[in-house]
């Protein structure tokens, strides 16, 4: 398929944290595999080269670039490197996020600080720095990445990241509304409980005291379908959205977690 020739995209977060199909990984490389031109985008470029070897053949159609996407300064020159390489813009993928243990209680006002920034007012900043670009084109899509975190309780009390991801949502549904006239598609995909290197990484030492298979087996246990997804299924509803295929859809998000949100327990 080449959905996408022509087209350029900047993915952020396209690296990983561990060896695997992480979310921006699997948007990245599947972009390029579809015609895409794509900007790869993480704050530490050693992560982008797994990304750029699971492209095989379609690296050729990848450009890295270091970014600390919640740095106003760094994210202007990330977009003004894209418009310098690729002579234009049209899909934004906002990938960027992570989760810290703890209510209000249990967690410093620092940690708060710094889930507002990196999983919210990156978004901001990219958008801002983007838009206008799509909307001078009267073109473009923008797909946020949140979390069914940012929908319902999912297993552990991790509110600064539950509330942020919730306003990703809403924030996507706003920029819809205030840029559909522009031309310009703004949409949310909403990952459940994956098996990305994430959880081997960073998970397990939250939430089970780094036993894996502990913290795999939990998060089974919440997923109807009975087996959890990987990053590869994050893109399949990515690349939709991104799509001319969703040229009817602005202001909506997909939920990808194998039915877990529909449970009532």
């Amino acid at each position: 398929m080449n959905r996408f020739e022509s087209k350029v995209a900047i993915v952020t977060g396209a690296g990983c944290v561990g060896t695997g199909w992480g979310n921006g990984r699997a948007m990245a490389v599947r972009l390029a595999q579809e015609g895409a031109k794509v900007l790869a985008v993480d704050r530490d470029p050693a992560r982008l080269a797994e990304t750029l070897e699971r492209a095989g053949d379609a690296a050729k159609s990848i450009v890295t670039c270091e970014c600390d996407v919640t740095s106003a300064a760094s994210v202007k020159a990330m977009v003004e490197k894209c418009l310098e390489v690729f002579g234009t813009i049209d899909i934004l993928i906002n990938n960027v996020g992570g989760s810290a243990k703890g209510g209000p209680v249990e967690m410093t006002e620092e940690v708060w600080d710094s889930q507002v920034d990196f999983n919210l007012k990156s978004v901001f900043l990219t958008c801002k720095h983007v838009l206008p670009t799509l909307i001078a084109k009267k073109s473009g899509a923008i797909v946020n990445v949140a979390s069914t975190s940012g929908l319902r309780w999912t297993g552990s009390a991790q509110v600064a990241y539950a509330a942020t991801k919730a306003g990703v949502i809403h924030l996507s549904r706003v920029v819809a509304v205030q840029h559909a006239p522009d031309g310009v598609r703004v949409n949310t995909v909403v990952p459940g409980q994956l098996h990305t290197p994430m959880v081997e990484v960073r998970l397990a030492g939250q939430r089970t005291g780094g036993d894996v298979d502990a913290l795999l087996a939990q998060r089974l246990s919440r997923i109807p379908l009975g087996f959890m997804g990987d990053g590869r299924d994050t893109a399949s509803a990515a690349l939709f959205l991104a799509s001319d295929d969703a040229r009817f859809v602005t202001g909506t998000e997909i939920v990808v977690d194998g039915g877990m949100t529909a449970r009532c327990d």
